[in-house]
């Protein structure tokens, strides 16, 4: 999943936020089971990344000392992955995004793409 339609003109990819993050969502729901893929664990990894954006704010410079503990999100994912709480398709969309993030601008893009997969998640598991 790519989040760039053209990096350099700054225009994401339009079906992102939607088609692609609501496949995204449904693969990774029905790839959970009653102790993998739970919302709350998936949860602990967005609120992770939007404390990552609070603490970044608009500053690019404090964005590139935060990348290297952004990209330890990967590190984590397989901690859950190998403890059997998230699948591969999540640990796989965490590993994929992480790479993508070059700078300030594909982060926010991940914080969007994150941010609408959550909605549709909601949907496709709604309880725990």
């Amino acid at each position: 999943m790519n989040f760039w339609r053209d990096k350099k003109n700054k225009l994401i990819k339009s079906d992102l936020f939607s088609t692609d993050a609501e496949n995204l969502a449904k693969k990774v729901a029905e790839d959970g089971t009653k102790t993998c893929n739970k919302r709350s664990q998936i949860r602990k990894f967005y609120d992770e990344v939007l404390n990552f954006s609070t603490r970044v704010g608009k500053d690019s410079a404090e964005f590139e000392k935060m990348l290297p503990y952004l990209k330890m999100l990967n590190a984590k994912a397989a901690y859950a992955k190998g403890r059997g709480l998230i699948s591969d398709s999540f640990k796989n969309f965490i590993s994929i995004s992480l790479q993508q993030i070059n700078d300030k601008d594909d982060f926010d893009v991940f914080v969007g793409l994150f941010e609408a997969f959550m909605g549709y998640y909601r949907l496709y598991r709604p309880s725990e």
